[in-house]
């Protein structure tokens, strides 16, 4: 069910002590949350002057926003592979193996490539004293270069304005959606969140903005035009009319500009939200066709790009369909805004009973979260196996204030396990909540 790691002839206890140290001697947000933080690109500058400034050695689009920028960037990078193009790809988090963080038309950085860069460099970088995240930031431009990559595609952190990313001059920058979340780095409001994300925007560098939304447009507008750079809204322009839905593809009609782009358009990135993620991806190759004219990519790669962006890059973590009886489905959905995208679909599905195998990480809004979910459920509680992890015991708490009942579990597999063995072959086995969740999950 997973894509298999590339074999190379290595002693695996060699990279498994390579990752170890990453982990463990650099601050991590994954682990350890706010501590982890670098509020400023010094950090990041100095790396890549070290590596002699990787990231001015190839082009690049750039991608923020609260949710979908991971399924935005798997699809930007198929559609170039499509076209012949080499294409880098960086996103985070990991869901099992550090190495999906960097890849090139869906092949993952090397467990040899890890370990060279970490043993030429860590001597240098260790003044820096950079964060987990800015070493492999710089890790990935610096083997974008090494493999010259005709593009690549780079997926911001948790902001934009301070991201470690933020370093690169793209061609164009995309920002899917502005949501609730990580609002201890970001702000408390959609404006103040939408400030943070806009700080992807360069000088005469054409911006997409995913969804419209009253609140945030303002911000964007503002900084698009401080900043001389055209801006374009996706919800505006780019229409997604469903033709057939199944759990493993999807097509619609493409309407942009009140006019028909495409009569048939398939894709296998079947999760509830993806026709969103689809029209921003769509409204950015419309616009890369205008400004890039030398470069258009046709309406036959859009298309071949689209219809395989699982198999071409390998994307793993978003509505994965593991079972049909009982149907299973993982799903890193985090966030009230991510759950409000992706919960009304899966309620939709028929099946006789529903179980939910849920975990969250403790700078969660949980109860905000739970709230959506139906109290005629049964719940699995559980806790990814990393120090922000919120103990399941205390996720059951709030789930009782709700009604939703279940018992609290050691493990994601535990939970899971004892879902799997309640579940009928007409129930709906769901694991999610966070995508530490889902990766203990694939594990």
């Amino acid at each position: 069910m997973l894509p298999q790691p590339v074999p190379i002839d290595l002693d695996i206890m060699n990279y498994r002590q390579t990752i170890d140290f990453l982990f463990n001697s650099l601050p991590m947000f994954q682990r350890i949350g706010d501590a982890a933080i670098r509020k400023d690109l010094t950090n990041i500058r100095k790396l890549c002057t070290l590596l002699d400034q990787p990231q001015d050695h190839f082009p690049t689009l750039h991608i923020a926003g609260t949710n979908g920028k991971g399924s935005t960037s798997h699809m930007l990078a198929s559609i170039f592979q499509a076209t012949g193009k080499k294409a880098g790809l960086y996103t985070s988090p990991h869901y099992v193996d550090f190495r999906e963080r960097i890849k090139i038309n869906g092949e993952v950085i090397s467990q040899k490539e890890v370990i060279r860069f970490v043993e030429k460099y860590k001597d240098h970088w260790q003044p820096i004293q950079p964060s987990f995240f800015e070493i492999t930031v710089a890790m990935a431009f610096d083997h974008f270069r090494k493999h010259q990559v005709d593009i690549a595609i780079i997926e911001t952190g948790l902001g934009g304005r301070l991201d470690s990313t933020n370093i690169i001059q793209p061609l164009l920058s995309i920002i899917t959606n502005i949501g609730f979340d990580h609002t201890q780095f970001l702000g408390n409001t959609l404006e103040q969140i939408a400030f943070e994300k806009a700080g992807i925007i360069k000088s005469k560098t054409p911006v997409i903005i995913g969804e419209w939304n009253g609140k945030t447009a303002p911000v964007f507008k503002d900084k698009a035009k401080q900043e001389m750079a055209p801006i374009h809204f996706a919800s505006k322009q780019v229409k997604i009319i469903p033709l057939t839905k199944s759990l493993a593809r999807n097509s619609f009609a493409v309407d942009i500009g009140g006019h028909t782009w495409m009569n048939k358009l398939t894709t296998d990135l079947t999760g509830p939200y993806q026709e969103k993620n689809l029209a921003t991806v769509l409204e950015t190759i419309w616009w890369w066709n205008q400004y890039y004219t030398e470069n258009k990519i046709s309406i036959s790669n859009i298309r071949k790009g689209l219809s395989s962006v699982k198999s071409s890059t390998q994307m793993i973590g978003r509505w994965m369909i593991m079972g049909k009886k009982p149907l299973i489905i993982a799903d890193a959905a985090h966030n009230e805004h991510g759950m409000k995208a992706m919960l009304p679909e899966l309620l939709q599905i028929p099946v006789t009973t529903r179980h939910f195998v849920l975990g969250f990480v403790n700078d969660k809004d949980i109860l905000k979260i739970l709230k959506l979910f139906p109290s005629n459920g049964k719940y699995y509680w559980c806790s990814p196996d990393i120090p922000r992890g919120k103990p399941s015991v205390e996720t059951r708490e709030i789930g009782v204030t709700l009604g939703l009942l279940g018992l609290a579990y050691q493990s994601v597999d535990k939970a899971y396990q004892a879902a799997l063995q309640n579940a009928r072959k007409s129930d709906l086995v769901f694991v999610g909540g966070s995508s530490y969740v889902v990766g203990d999950f694939l594990k």
